[in-house]
């Protein structure tokens, strides 16, 4: 039976404020659970019961998938049910009210100084129009808390020359404004004022994106690998570009920045997600107490 059937392309559809990589994550998760589905002969959703789903949620446990990716995944399907259900596809929602293995409570990787340092240059000068992009990128990742989604999908129309603020779009299609370093206003002065268009000339092939902030070696708009990739190139340490955006979050905190005003800097809708940080905070003053004091 085809996946059609599941009304899976209708679903997608409905979920007009998801980002791109949102999306993929929703039909990728759908897509398997069909898969799982029509492995035992259950061809429509109409026909998916309870207790399917609930067998569904411990053969991904047994698969050996952590409880927090088991968690997306039912919340995937949840979502995907009761639009089913809301469309009138299927009388009865298999998903409504039902639980899922809470994620394993791991809390945000923050840097350590001597690894952020190797990611942050305190150079005068960039070397090279590749460094001057790199540094930039690690700039506003650390210094602005810019998720790397939102770091590639950056216009150049989008910024300008001398302002100490970026405007980039969120989750949910949010235009939000968010302050800049220091170091990443000065960098992107040179940036704009020539440091991209020799950037340009020395590209291996291909004339580059005209709209795009960012463009990799081959011209293509940065994508989030290739993030990926200048961060292992200066971090001591695997890591991941997201630390950057945990590490800025919790310095705001640790410095007594409100909670409310690091919601608004991070684009989170619900607090609740932002909330994560004082736990990082906190456990933070733990290891220094311990570490410090005599009596700890």
């Amino acid at each position: 039976m085809s996946k059609d059937f599941w009304e899976l392309s209708d679903f997608i559809l409905s979920l007009t404020a998801a980002s791109e990589s949102t999306l993929k994550a929703y039909r990728l998760d759908i897509d398997q659970f069909v898969a799982w589905a029509e492995r035992a002969k259950i061809n429509e959703p109409a026909k998916i019961q309870r207790l399917h789903v609930r067998r569904y949620i411990a053969f991904m446990g047994t698969r050996g998938l952590e409880r927090r990716s088991i968690s997306r995944k039912a919340s995937s399907l949840r979502r995907y049910f009761s639009w089913l259900h809301r469309s009138g596809i299927i009388v009865l929602d298999p998903t409504a009210g039902l639980s899922a293995p809470k994620g394993s409570g791991r809390l945000p990787e923050v840097l350590k100084e001597k690894e952020l340092r190797s990611l942050i240059s305190d150079e005068l000068e960039p070397t090279s129009s590749l460094e001057l992009r790199d540094r930039l990128l690690v700039e506003l990742l650390y210094g602005s808390g810019l998720r790397v989604a939102e770091l590639c999908s950056t216009n150049e129309s989008e910024v300008e020359r001398h302002a100490d603020y970026i405007d980039v779009v969120g989750k949910g299609s949010k235009m939000r404004r968010v302050p800049t370093s220091k170091p990443a206003q000065r960098l992107m002065d040179v940036w704009l004022g020539g440091g991209k268009k020799a950037f340009e000339l020395d590209l291996v092939k291909g004339s580059p994106d005209p709209k795009a902030l960012f463009v990799n070696r081959r011209g293509n708009r940065l994508t989030t690998r290739d993030v990926r990739r200048v961060i292992d190139r200066r971090s001591l340490e695997p890591t991941h570009p997201h630390a950057l955006r945990h590490t800025y979050a919790t310095h705001l905190l640790d410095g007594g920045a409100d909670l409310r005003v690091v919601q608004e800097l991070l684009g989170h809708s619900d607090l609740s997600t932002t909330q994560l940080y004082t736990h990082v905070s906190r456990e933070r003053l733990k290891k220094v107490h311990q570490m410090s004091h005599p009596r700890a």
